[in-house]
């Protein structure tokens, strides 16, 4: 059975300033992130598509390990390979230096560009303005590489992206120990494997992984927890059941234990300080839990006026009654 070739556009690049290797796919195709980016940090990163050959991934890795280049690395994976013209690859190295390959019988249109740090590379696609709106939109957002690599993504689709349509996205990028409890160099490996809006949702995932996994906040932003501040995550901690104390504005013992393990068991190990601050976003999640647990109480347990007077089961009215008005008394059965 002939492999089936999928169209696809999707950017490899470096940020040399973070010391970060990423990919950035979008396809339809089911879960593309399994198939077309590979990276290693301190070593660079790849995209292999179209009648898209896997070995090129762990190969060319391992060249780049070496310290071969990005040109090299191409070269040397197409020339081993019979099936090269129909082949798409793109390649960025430990230095940033890029380069890509589009074989003669990839699907039009097939195309790449090449530029500082970056290559852009997609077959089956509406034209080359999509090849050409990832690379100016890489070259031109401000940010750290995953607001770049997603920009680029959406640049793309906006320009037409892959003619036949959308499904499936992916995100990878990698820095040394960057990936959990520093286990790993996965500083960020999320995908979206079938959605009719793929990169929208993989944005979405991204944004939550980010909320949890990532600190990627101005330090110049955190806020120190003290005064109204601290009575306010007081309060929320109480809310939500992590706090007993009264709301005091002083950020004490009982107070930092209670955000100790809320931040643990929401997931937010990564987002802890030790320097009496804390970060914006986890106060922002913090306060819409606290509000969602306040609307959940008022829709399951709701104020009733005149509760005992109107006996068991009384429903609450549109409003409370004014002094003047005596409620009905609920029928009894």
């Amino acid at each position: 059975m002939r492999p089936v070739r999928f169209g696809t556009f999707s950017i490899v690049a470096r940020d040399g300033e973070s010391g970060t290797w990423g990919v950035a796919v979008q396809s339809k195709f089911i879960s593309v992130g399994s198939v077309v980016p590979w990276a290693r940090a301190n070593a660079g990163a790849l995209a292999t598509q179209a009648l898209a050959n896997v070995r090129y991934g762990p190969d060319g890795i391992a060249l780049l390990e070496k310290g071969a280049s990005a040109e090299e690395v191409v070269r040397r994976l197409t020339e081993a390979d019979p099936k090269r013209d129909e082949r798409q690859l793109g390649v960025v190295d430990a230095r940033g230096r890029a380069a890509a390959w589009t074989g003669a019988k990839c699907l039009d249109w097939a195309g790449h560009k090449v530029g500082d740090g970056y290559a852009c590379q997609g077959n089956i696609l509406t034209g080359p303005a999509v090849v050409t709106a990832m690379a100016r939109t890489f070259e031109s957002t401000p940010g750290d590489l995953p607001e770049r690599l997603l920009a680029a993504l959406a640049a793309a689709q906006r320009e037409g992206g892959d003619r036949r349509g959308m499904q499936s996205a992916a995100l990878l990028i990698v820095r040394e120990k960057g990936g959990y409890d520093e286990g790993s160099d996965r500083w960020v490996d999320v995908r979206v494997d079938d959605h009719p809006s793929p990169i929208e949702e993989l944005r979405r995932v991204f944004r939550l992984y980010d909320l949890t996994m990532l600190s990627r906040e101005d330090p110049a932003t955190a806020v120190v927890l003290e005064g109204e501040v601290a009575r306010v995550v007081q309060h929320h901690l109480s809310v939500l059941g992590y706090y007993a104390g009264g709301l005091t504005g002083r950020w004490d013992a009982p107070s930092r234990a209670a955000y100790a393990k809320f931040l643990a068991e929401h997931n937010f190990e990564n987002k802890a300080r030790d320097d009496g601050k804390a970060w914006p976003s986890v106060l922002d999640y913090l306060q819409e839990r606290a509000l969602e647990e306040v609307r959940r109480r008022t829709r399951t347990a709701p104020i009733v006026p005149n509760a005992l007077e109107r006996g068991p089961g009384a429903a609450p009215t549109e409003g409370a009654p004014s002094s003047k008005e005596r409620p009905t008394k609920a029928r009894r059965t």
